[in-house]
């Protein structure tokens, strides 16, 4: 038995008070007691079901482009998790520059802002307020990161994404379990997404589909999968420069990774034909302490390592850190068929 399975056992009693309280709050937001805000224009929400990571962060990525590049002018609204400012409206990125670092604005707010030039980033624990600012500034489409919990703020999409290789954990709720709702919450998504669908788990992935149609028909199930696009260094401006992957296949790496499942990542490098010579899996939304820098640093040493290569969410958080190894990042995409972006834009056209 891991960690995880020992704190789920010990709060498997508290699990039915947690579900039966998550699901009066849904009652009370759909029988307006709660006050649910609509803002003028479109909101499409990105979120799951499960604790951890599903991949949310890709998927808004890939809804901002497609957004972008059919002429619509997007914003990504976030909660900011990890960040240190307080206010109620935190502008990471107005779409042209960078405003607030990774340790204020959190570590996946950065990487959008990094990742995607010309679409405003902002963040708030009241996200009302963020989504109203964006549209001050222009937007006239709104992207809810992690937002399916977040009922404050209506959405006209709603996304529900599930990892194929975790899908419901456990499939029971918090503190027993990996679910923070109970699965009828699900009657609230308007699309079920099944992220980082490969050849291996194709079949998995296509058994969980039958099961959300059989228990939930009107909701249907769109398939993503991760497609590897080429590795970016960060230079000594702090800017992402592109490479390519045959630059390191010679070199000894040492990889790393604070993400929700670092193991994932971990097999992604070994597919990829190159030198990875040791690892390290970190916590999710780790802090890259003096001292943790300098562990990794002395693991590499150790190993013979030349170059150290993480996730592009990890590289943001290395900007004015001075490294005596040169640090990649392997640049992963998300894709979808065509019938996943048409759904999308005609819906927004509605």
């Amino acid at each position: 038995m891991n960690s995880k399975q020992f704190y789920f056992s010990l709060g498997r009693p508290f699990s039915p008070l947690y579900s039966l309280a998550m699901h009066f709050r849904a009652l009370l937001y759909k029988k307006n007691y709660f006050k649910t805000h609509r803002v003028s224009v479109p909101v499409i929400s990105v979120g799951n079901l499960t604790l951890g990571g599903t991949g949310k962060t890709p998927v808004v990525q890939y809804l901002a482009r497609l957004l972008q590049q059919n002429g619509y002018k997007p914003a990504v609204i976030s909660r900011g998790y990890g960040g240190t400012s307080r206010k109620p409206v935190n502008i990471v990125s107005n779409g042209f520059e960078l405003l607030l670092d990774a340790k204020e604005a959190g570590d996946e707010s950065c990487f959008l802002a990094d990742t995607l030039p010309g679409i405003p980033i902002l963040t708030g624990v009241v996200r009302k307020l963020p989504a109203e600012q964006a549209i001050v500034m222009g937007a006239n489409v709104l992207l809810l990161d992690d937002g399916f919990q977040h009922m404050q703020l209506a959405r006209d999409i709603n996304l529900v994404l599930f990892k194929t290789d975790v899908l419901a954990g456990n499939s029971r709720v918090f503190p027993g379990g990996d679910l923070r709702e109970p699965v009828t919450a699900l009657k609230r998504a308007t699309t079920f997404v099944m992220t980082d669908v490969h050849q291996e788990n194709h079949d998995r992935a296509d058994q969980f589909a039958s099961l959300l149609h059989a228990k939930f028909p009107e909701i249907k199930t769109e398939f993503a999968r991760y497609e590897k696009k080429r590795l970016v260094q960060l230079d000594s401006n702090d800017t992402l420069s592109p490479s390519e992957l045959t630059d390191l296949n010679q070199v000894p790496t040492y990889g790393f990774s604070g993400i929700a499942h670092p193991q994932a990542f971990q097999q992604t490098l070994k597919k990829q034909q190159l030198n990875i010579v040791g690892f390290s899996s970190l916590p999710d939304h780790v802090k890259y302490t003096d001292q943790r820098v300098a562990t990794l640093l002395h693991k590499a040493d150790k190993v013979g390592a030349e170059a150290l290569l993480t996730t592009e969410k990890d590289l943001v958080k290395f900007k004015e850190k001075t490294l005596p190894l040169p640090l990649y990042a392997l640049r992963m995409e998300t894709k979808f068929d065509p019938t996943f972006d048409q759904y999308i834009l005609k819906e927004i056209q509605r």
